[in-house]
């Protein structure tokens, strides 16, 4: 596990177990609470954080776990979680599976995007954009994790893996279906007046559609960049362009912003990642300037990146040999027998299907085991995600 030091994202002093299920400033007497091995430090949630400590002192670790998983995000307009289905999951969380979980925490399409996410389009470009660059690192840091479908692809390839998200339901959920345990996972919010993870334990920061939602950009890319080191990189994927009107809820950037907030970095045209993906080629990056028209930016910064784009395409990309691959859960069979894609949503058609990689009707079959590194048949479509690696309880 990687070792972060927590501070208190309100004081910045060191945060210590003072329980099993609690960390404390000692400093300044102050105490937050920790479920399922997952610090929650959000700030502005006094109270919650309060009544959370309560029921876990007095050894009620359900009730409390249920406060913290109906906490959301400031961007999250959909309804609030449902008490009894909070209960339900809870009770039944060993058995369910993750398609329950994202049901019961009532998610709806934001669950959709994590049911899916192995294979939709904006991802591939994020592996794509790692392959691209990568060199071997040991330790990675994701923040803004989500449910970890980047943490659990790392950790399958033998890094040692932490993650962040302001959800807590977004980490207990990659703790229980999606990373398992040997995951640092940390709640906090990224305007916290004190980073809560300083120093620099990590060779790379990942970062996958989510760095367009914060306001202040420049001083997040100053903490991801601390923790980078002197010799890690960044690796961030899926920034929305402020030219391009599209589907996101957050503040997007326009290609302007970008050259002045990485000014030495390389940069991608999101769709032109998961063209060359697709296509087993490496991917071209662009002048920020030549990019005024694409839907999203990706990035790749910092002193330990590798200078160019290399031509390996199937490492990270592909499962591990090995793998027992699924027909991707988007096809159903239709009257004549034959698979065809069923969106979950309108909104999820709309958002992806101009850019998915697997092609829109197919003959199955419904599983293989992946050879890996075979020159096969099979190979193109795993790698364009006509079958993919679901986690077991998926």
């Amino acid at each position: 596990m990687i070792p972060f030091d927590l501070r208190s994202p309100t004081t910045g002093n060191a945060l210590k177990p003072d329980s099993a299920h609690s960390l404390r400033d000692a400093e300044a007497n102050e105490r937050w609470p920790v479920i399922d091995g997952i610090p929650y430090l959000r700030i502005g949630r006094a109270d919650l954080v309060a009544r959370a400590l309560v029921h876990l002192d007095a050894k009620e670790a359900d009730a409390a776990l249920a406060l913290l998983l109906a906490d959301q995000d400031d961007w999250w307009t959909g309804p609030l979680a449902d008490p009894a289905e909070l209960a339900e999951l809870i009770a039944g969380r060993a058995t369910a599976t993750l398609r329950d979980a994202v049901r019961l925490l009532g998610w709806g399409r934001v669950g959709d995007y994590f049911l899916h996410r192995w294979s939709d389009p904006t991802y591939l470009a994020g592996l794509a954009l790692l392959e691209a660059h990568w060199n071997d690192p040991i330790c990675v840091f994701e923040f803004a994790c989500g449910i970890g479908h980047y943490l659990r692809t790392l950790k399958q390839r033998g890094c040692k893996v932490a993650g962040a998200d302001v959800v807590f339901a977004k980490l207990w959920v990659a703790r229980h279906w999606v990373v398992g345990p040997g995951a640092q996972l940390v709640c906090f919010d990224a305007g916290s007046e004190h980073w809560p993870i300083p120093g620099a334990p990590v060779d790379l920061v990942v970062c996958n559609d989510a760095f367009y939602f914060l306001d202040d950009k420049a001083t997040l890319l100053d903490n991801l960049r601390q923790n980078a080191g002197d010799d890690g990189w960044l690796a961030l994927s899926h920034i929305h362009n402020s030219d391009r009107p599209g589907f996101s809820a957050g503040r997007a950037v326009s290609a302007d912003e970008i050259a002045e907030l990485f000014p030495d970095a390389l940069v991608y045209d999101d769709d032109e990642l998961t063209a060359a993906l697709a296509a087993a080629r490496a991917p071209s990056p662009r002048a920020p300037s030549e990019l005024r028209g694409c839907e999203a930016f990706s990035v790749v910064a910092g002193p330990g990146m590798r200078p160019a784009p290399r031509s390996v395409i199937d490492g990270l990309t592909l499962p591990k040999a090995g793998a027992d691959l699924v027909l991707n859960p988007l096809y159903r069979r239709d009257a004549a027998g034959a698979y065809r894609i069923v969106w979950p949503s309108e909104r999820y058609e709309a958002e992806y299907a101009r850019s998915v990689t697997y092609p829109l009707r197919s003959d199955g079959p419904e599983g293989l085991v992946f050879a890996g590194g075979v020159a096969a048949p099979e190979v193109g479509r795993v790698r364009s995600r006509e079958f993919v690696d679901l986690p077991e309880r998926w």
